[in-house]
């Protein structure tokens, strides 16, 4: 098959408080968009912030058009695999981009993935924070350790065939995506990593783009004490079952 890149593509991005957060990333985006030819929309799926993420949301409907941006709100936290379930339904995109909406994964690593999917024709590609010039900035010693030790047991337990199998900044044929879905049980953050499982056991393709990974400018971080417990829960499962 003849490698053809995207045309058009959707952007899925799952908020909770990320009002400060959601103008930058949305202007990032489009900017990026724009200066790379690269036709896009982008589904903003916030799960009952309480701090004003869909007002803010909603405004930027108003200023980039409610084509390009479109709020598909949930009324409460209900996980990140079923979020991006959410949002797929009002995806028109061929390829569908996933990424966190805190600043921590940059729009111009956009245009790499498509060149990078092009080049091998690949069904995923997915950006590594652990190969090349990959790499985190602003973590204390303790994430980082936790990171790469949580990446280093599930390359032991799982033989998965990519290098960064905890980030969730990566680029899928939409229907390479639906078809994930409906194999993944995880919730959390062990989703990200039984995606790249699913994906190798399915025969899909993963190509691999070193990017930089930058802690959040605004708000809190997310990964607490239970997060961890309930990676290494979700480890162990897949780790039995597949």
């Amino acid at each position: 098959m003849a490698a053809r890149g995207p045309e058009r593509l959707s952007v899925l991005l799952p908020t909770y408080n990320e009002r400060d957060n959601l103008p930058l990333v949305v202007w990032l985006l489009a900017r990026t968009f724009s200066d790379s030819g690269i036709d896009f929309e982008i589904i903003i799926i916030d799960d009952g912030s309480p701090d004003g993420t869909q007002e803010v949301a909603q405004q930027l409907e108003k200023i980039y058009g409610s084509d390009k941006i479109l709020l598909r709100p949930r009324a409460k936290k209900l996980g990140l695999g079923t979020a991006y379930i959410h949002g797929m339904k009002y995806a028109t995109g061929n390829f569908i981009v996933i990424m966190d909406a805190d600043l921590s994964h940059h729009p111009k690593f956009i245009p790499e993935f498509l060149r990078k999917q092009k080049e091998g024709n690949f069904d995923i590609v997915s950006g590594t924070r652990y190969k090349g010039n990959g790499g985190v900035y602003g973590w204390d010693l303790k994430r980082k350790l936790i990171s790469r030790g949580a990446n280093f047991l599930t390359q032991v337990l799982l033989r998965p065939g990519a290098s960064d199998l905890t980030g969730s900044f990566r680029l899928y044929r939409k229907e390479v995506l639906e078809k994930l879905m409906e194999q993944c049980v995880s919730k959390g953050y062990v989703f990200q990593m039984e995606m790249i499982v699913r994906a190798r056991q399915l025969g899909f393709t993963i190509g691999e783009v070193p990017i930089s990974f930058v802690d959040r400018v605004y708000g809190e971080s997310k990964l607490g004490g239970n997060e961890i417990v309930s990676f290494l829960k979700g480890l162990l499962t897949l780790f039995a079952t597949t």
